[in-house]
């Protein structure tokens, strides 16, 4: 896990921490969303990639959203551990026949038994993708949620693919996914 113990809690701007409200009070309606947002990363991400992620999930899961991931280390694990810590759900897609390699922070794990191939379901399954950090098996889901029409949401990305919106920074990040889930 790359997440530093200690590390520096993100202060959210005003405008985003207006509109996790709003995006918890429709999670508690019936026009809630029942798709997770998928958070997707490498497995050896490093902290500014783990701590934007942890950031990133632990906001959305505490205003009602669940979160789906790859299910193993860095990002993945980071993403996990913030929708947990706070009460939320995370979903890992493992692409395993088994959940030895899950993190320890997955509500629930799915072993695939598929490989990498299991990066279609994560990618299938997210109502929109935040990418966090880059990697050939990010770049894949990227790509593949872009195909299919998903709103993909980038930051410490490695390359830049045609349609996916950059963020600067985890607030940036935060307020264009929220921008999606509330329009």
């Amino acid at each position: 896990m790359c997440l530093r113990e200690g590390a520096n809690a993100v202060r959210w701007s005003a405008p985003v921490i207006e509109a996790l409200a709003r995006l918890a009070q429709r999670q508690r309606g019936p026009d809630r969303h029942r798709q997770p947002v998928a958070i997707i990363g490498p497995g050896d991400g490093g902290p500014a990639e783990c701590e934007a992620a942890y950031a990133v999930a632990h906001a959305l899961a505490g205003a009602g959203m669940a979160v789906v991931c790859g299910g193993r280390g860095g990002v993945m694990a980071a993403a996990s551990r913030g929708a947990t810590e706070a009460g939320g759900i995370a979903v890992g897609i493992l692409p395993e026949d088994d959940d030895r390699n899950a993190n320890e922070w997955l509500s629930v794990a799915i072993p695939t038994g598929m490989g990498e191939l299991r990066n279609g379901i994560v990618a299938r399954s997210g109502l929109c993708l935040v990418a966090i950090g880059g990697n050939m098996g990010t770049l894949s889901e990227m790509a593949m949620g872009l195909k299919w029409g998903k709103p993909v949401f980038v930051m410490h990305g490695d390359v830049e693919l045609p349609g996916a919106v950059p963020a600067t920074d985890a607030d940036d990040m935060l307020a264009k996914v929220l921008g999606c889930l509330l329009a």
